[in-house]
């Protein structure tokens, strides 16, 4: 009995309902013409901010969906090494950390680059230069070489969620995945082209590890490539670890059927929608913090000054819980309190921060000025 699409005689043949995909479809198109419109009023400063924002949740959350915690002051030192923004105050660049990133960046901005096995391979040789997964050896840029089951549970108890095809067929696997992707694009829409990337990807698992974050960084690369341009604005990754539960149930329950991938495709295109969504937000952020710091070019500053007022720009609309205290500017500016106390009433006095109804030694402020 037949039990994964890998083992049909349709296989790699995927297929779907097109009425059921073409609204969502459609609803998507018109959210990431959105985004592209609101990219287009940035410049090259914001949208390099913008980027690093994507590509540090991006790195963050490929991981977490895997179970491994990044420390996020080591993925932003590697962006910013990578992008040339500032790295003063950031820790040391990490090996692995700065694989990840390397890759994530590698899929978006040589999106025209062709894909094949040693481009893929030396991904994933980014991923574990150590050679090692945890505290366990594993073939590290090349095809793995035993079987390949995707388990969860105790000891004894394990439940199989999925089981790959044997080592003895990835090198042909693999060679019509290459052929797959060189002849599909162009004649497939892109988003379902990004969207059948990573199932089809994932449904091989050709290595012993990292099977999951390289078929996100081939959906990246295939949106890279509908849309055009090597600057990622949202995180897929970052919304997939919200919804991952889901993630993995539709996974699971398109790679145990006969290629009828409807649900999956439907999934993808609502799970890129959220994204779009949340980074519709953080753009209008980045918006709102140029156009502050263009309106207040002219404005006197000491740099603890503007390194205040970033860090209450970049807290977003709400501010800070609880407002600026002058604790907490003295926290953030490394300055005494008579010092705090002095750029406080500066900041007042030219409308850069409000004070919050109370006064007091306890006043809490916001930012002022918008």
């Amino acid at each position: 009995m037949l039990q994964y699409f890998w083992q049909s005689e349709q296989w790699p043949h995927y297929r779907w309902r097109a009425d059921d995909i073409l609204g969502p479809l459609a609803e998507l198109r018109k959210a990431q013409g959105r985004v592209l419109g609101l990219v287009a009023d940035l410049g090259f400063d914001e949208s390099l901010r913008a980027t690093a924002l994507a590509l540090e949740e991006d790195a963050i959350q490929t991981a977490a969906i895997e179970g491994e915690k990044l420390d996020r002051e080591k993925v932003r030192s590697s962006i910013a090494l990578r992008l040339g923004l500032p790295q003063a105050s950031l820790p040391p660049v990490d090996r692995a950390v700065d694989g990840l990133v390397e890759v994530l960046l590698d899929a978006t901005r040589r999106y025209d680059q062709a894909l094949d096995e040693n481009r893929l391979c030396g991904w994933h040789a980014a991923f574990f230069p150590a050679g090692r997964s945890g505290f366990q050896s594993i073939t590290v840029g090349a095809w793995r070489i035993a079987d390949m089951q995707v388990v969860s549970g105790p000891f004894g108890k394990q439940k199989v969620h999925f089981e790959a095809p044997p080592p003895t067929r990835l090198p042909g696997e693999m060679a019509a995945y290459f052929t797959w992707w060189r002849e599909s694009r162009g004649k497939m829409d892109g988003l379902i082209r990004a969207a059948l990337a990573q199932l089809y990807f994932v449904s091989i698992h050709p290595f012993d590890d990292g099977n999951g974050r390289l078929a996100r960084a081939l959906s990246d690369l295939a949106l890279a490539q509908d849309e055009g341009t090597g600057q990622r604005f949202y995180s897929l990754s970052a919304q997939i670890m919200k919804e991952r539960q889901e993630y993995y149930s539709v996974l699971e329950r398109t790679q145990k059927n006969d290629g009828e991938c409807t649900q999956w495709l439907l999934w993808f295109f609502g799970c890129m929608a959220r994204a779009i969504e949340g980074t519709e937000q953080i753009l209008a952020q980045v918006l709102l913090k140029a156009r502050f710091w263009r309106k207040h070019s002219g404005t006197p500053l000491s740099e603890r000054q503007k390194k205040v007022l970033n860090r209450l720009l970049d807290a977003g609309p709400g501010g800070f819980e609880g407002g600026l205290t002058t604790r907490k500017y003295m926290s953030l500016a490394k300055a005494s309190r008579a010092t705090a106390w002095r750029e406080i009433d500066d900041l007042l006095k030219q409308g850069l921060l409000t004070a919050r109804p109370g006064g007091g030694r306890s006043t809490a402020y916001d930012l002022g000025g918008l």
